[in-house]
């Protein structure tokens, strides 16, 4: 009898744990992961930098102004971004940025996300380079996989999907002495 109720009681305890987890998978479905969208205001840039001896091909750094914006009515920490850059078509670059951005119930912010090409990795974006240096818009598509830190709502992630796109234009091109294409 004493090994039955034993038993019993680690029953009831195992169906409350696993109700309790299934209601905590069914919380971490409330969470919405964040908007992206281009700031206002900030159009996406692409600056040239020249041949280097670690660039023999000449590179180019992306900049693109993105407002990022909580959708749930509770805060949370936008933990991590994996992006892959698209230009014209074809694969530019990727980046993963370990961020830890707090974004509080419905906020949104503007932070720049910076990625780097080297012509020489990729020789399909060719034609890509001639039309930025020629004054002509490039279209992006920016895909990525989006995690959050929700706290008890737990940690989840999405994607990948499409956060962005739009058109890039050339905003310099820079020597190869110039540490950053971002100054003026």
């Amino acid at each position: 009898m004493k090994h039955f109720r034993i038993l019993a009681a680690a029953a009831v305890v195992a169906a409350a744990a696993l109700a309790g987890c299934q209601s905590l998978e069914g919380l971490r479905q409330l969470v919405r992961p964040p908007r992206f969208e281009e700031a206002p205001g900030q159009p996406a840039e692409i600056a040239f930098s020249g041949v280097t001896a670690a660039m023999p091909a000449g590179g180019a750094t992306i900049r693109i102004w993105t407002k990022v914006t909580n959708p749930n009515p509770f805060g949370f920490t936008l933990s991590t971004l994996r992006t892959t850059l698209l230009l014209g078509g074809a694969q530019a670059a990727t980046g993963d940025f370990p961020l830890g951005l707090p974004l509080e119930a419905s906020q949104s912010t503007v932070v720049p996300i910076e990625l780097a090409i080297s012509f020489s990795d990729v020789p399909a974006l060719t034609q890509v380079a001639r039309s930025a240096l020629t004054g002509e818009g490039v279209e992006y598509r920016l895909d990525g996989t989006i995690g959050v830190d929700a706290g008890r709502l737990g940690r989840p992630t999405f994607g990948p999907l499409l956060l962005l796109q739009g058109e890039l234009r050339a905003r310099r091109i820079i020597g190869a002495r110039t540490s950053s294409p971002w100054r003026p």
